[in-house]
């Protein structure tokens, strides 16, 4: 059986794709810029615009969004009366961690082994190489079919809601029947999945006091209240003996109906040291899709080297909680912050403060599209059925969306299988991914546009 024009047309283009994704990567586009300057930012944004153009979007537009960072915006047209298709992703990215743990340089894309290593290789720069890479095969096979707006969002990683409040202030911009998250992942390579369901998160900061000052260890610990040790303490708190999420108020019983995740696949995707047990109970995919989770994200404190014989006088950590469907981030949030501020020993002085939340998203799997898009996936991946699945992480844009159009169906699709370890040192992206996902999804707009 010969492959499909369009299958064909995309892997004549991926040496392109390779060269054009090795452009992207370089940009250290951090949208931190106390940590990376934001004229690396605004040349990825300005080398997306460029491509858009290239690919004769209208429109084309960089947005200044409200948090000080800037989302691309274009629009293709199709036919007449044809279907408007949302096509997200974003090119800002995560910082790289130690890049001294890196095999090779995080903004430099480097293969190695049948992968393409760099940060935003997969979350998410690769998932606009694949919509640019889905768009050029259709124009090669008869034109877009349908109507398509593309957005390039600049802050995902950072979760200050740029993007949202701008579409919240522009509600037609955004506008369309079906809209394509290109930011989700197969549930491992081969196997072609959509993301049903995204757990929301919240950010609260914690501040203890208990001294006017340090004081030495010797002369008065033992009696003076220690900052770190009342924080730990807190911290601690959060969890229960198994390493169950406990945050006071907040149910923790939600059960996964939908695609298993068994121990040993988990482990092996997650690299725990053999001898260490997972946490918390339930199935995997309960813990990890169902289920409130909490992380101590950073702690601030004296580092170990350089370190004084001094009773802590204050002490901070940055805690995430991720919420998942069916439960109210803002909700989740007051009980964080009341189960910290209860929880606190020996009377110390705390503080909390919220700097980042977003809802949780169920999408509607029975839509048409979502019919469109099996059908594409099993073609793109030689008959494998599409699966559904869960995601820990969160992106806020998807309930901004929906909310604002209600009657779009919204499908998550994209590059981030456990092997790219995303958000990790060694980030990368499997180029035999990207080519097939670049297939299914010009399959699925051709199916969506006679749906």
């Amino acid at each position: 059986m010969s492959p499909h024009p369009i299958a064909e047309t995309v892997a004549s283009l991926m040496p392109r794709a390779k060269a054009e994704l090795t452009e992207l990567v370089a940009f250290k586009s951090v949208a931190d810029f106390e940590q990376y300057p934001r004229s690396e930012s605004e040349a990825a944004a300005n080398w997306v615009a460029d491509a858009l153009r290239t690919e004769g979007f209208q429109d084309v537009a960089l947005l200044d969004t409200p948090d000080g960072t800037q989302s691309v915006y274009g629009y293709l047209p199709g036919p007449e009366g044809a279907p408007t298709v949302l096509l997200y992703a974003h090119y800002d990215v995560q910082p790289p961690l130690d890049e001294a743990g890196w095999a090779t340089p995080p903004f430099e894309l480097t293969e190695r082994a049948g992968r393409w290593y760099g940060r935003g290789s997969a979350d998410c720069k690769g998932g606009i190489i694949m919509h640019l890479l889905a768009l050029r095969a259709l124009k090669a096979n008869g034109g877009v079919p349908v109507h398509v707006k593309l957005i390039a969002e600049g802050s995902e990683e950072q979760g200050t809601g740029g993007l949202e409040r701008y579409a919240e202030a522009h509600p037609d911009l955004l506008r369309a029947d079906t809209i394509v998250v290109g930011d989700a992942g197969n549930f491992r390579v081969g196997l072609p999945t959509v993301t049903a369901t995204l757990r929301g998160m919240t950010l609260v900061r914690v501040q203890i006091d208990t001294l006017a000052g340090n004081l030495h260890s010797g002369q008065f610990g033992g009696a003076a209240p220690d900052a770190l040790a009342a924080l730990v303490r807190v911290l601690d708190s959060l969890r229960a003996e198994d390493g169950s999420t406990t945050v006071d108020g907040l149910a923790a019983d939600g059960v996964w109906e939908g695609l298993a995740y068994s121990e040993a696949d988990f482990r092996k995707d997650a690299k725990v040291l053999d001898g260490v047990g997972l946490i918390g109970d339930g199935s995997v995919a309960d813990r990890i899709w169902a289920r409130p989770a909490v992380t101590v994200l950073g702690i601030d404190c004296p580092p170990v080297v350089g370190a004084t014989p001094s009773v802590q006088a204050g002490a901070r950590a940055l805690i995430s909680l991720r919420v998942p469907p069916g439960m109210d981030a803002a909700e989740a949030t007051k009980a964080l912050r009341a189960h910290v501020e209860s929880h606190t020993p020996w009377g110390a002085r705390v503080t909390t403060e919220q700097i980042g939340q977003g809802q949780a998203f169920r999408a509607d799997t029975t839509s048409p599209a979502y019919e469109a898009m099996a059908g594409a996936l099993s073609e793109a991946y030689d008959g494998e059925k599409m699966q559904a699945s869960g995601m820990g992480g969160s992106i806020p844009l998807c309930n901004t969306l929906a909310a604002l159009y209600p009657e779009a169906e919204i499908l998550l699709i994209g590059l981030n299988e456990p092997e790219a370890q995303i958000h990790a040192v060694n980030e990368s992206v499997s180029p035999e991914e990207l080519e097939r996902m670049s297939v299914a999804e010009a399959l699925f707009l051709q199916r969506y546009a006679t749906s």
